[in-house]
């Protein structure tokens, strides 16, 4: 059985900073592409930051410059480290995991932590 399992977020101050990770279970992790995405109240899901099985990482441009996602194989677990975070921030944030086998894009998803940024 696959399992995303994401970290709790939280409440953070505008200006704040949070550290969300996601530990991977039931697939071979260091083959997959990880992501983070994120969806507001009322928006569609929208890709965050992602990490291939080689490290390469990209960005959505609103995060550019304040986020870093970063994985770890031996212990199964991808990172978002969010920076001088933003009111516009607010989201509920989900963990992604995805290869193609085949052709076919197989893709798994995390339950979702909301991250709230207000003061």
């Amino acid at each position: 059985q696959v399992q995303l399992v994401e970290s709790e977020g939280g409440l953070v101050q505008p200006g704040g900073s949070l550290r969300l990770a996601c530990e991977a279970s039931g697939i071979s992790f260091s083959i997959y592409t990880m992501g983070w995405y994120r969806q507001a109240p009322g928006k569609q899901r929208d890709l965050v930051a992602g990490i291939t099985s080689s490290g390469s990482t990209n960005y959505a441009d609103s995060v550019k410059g304040r986020f870093t996602i970063s994985r770890d194989n031996a212990k199964n677990t991808v990172y978002l480290e969010m920076n001088s975070l933003k009111p516009e921030d607010t989201a509920v944030y989900y963990c992604n995991a995805q290869k193609v086998l085949f052709g076919t894009s197989i893709r798994y998803w995390g339950q979702g932590t909301q991250v709230t940024v207000s003061s």
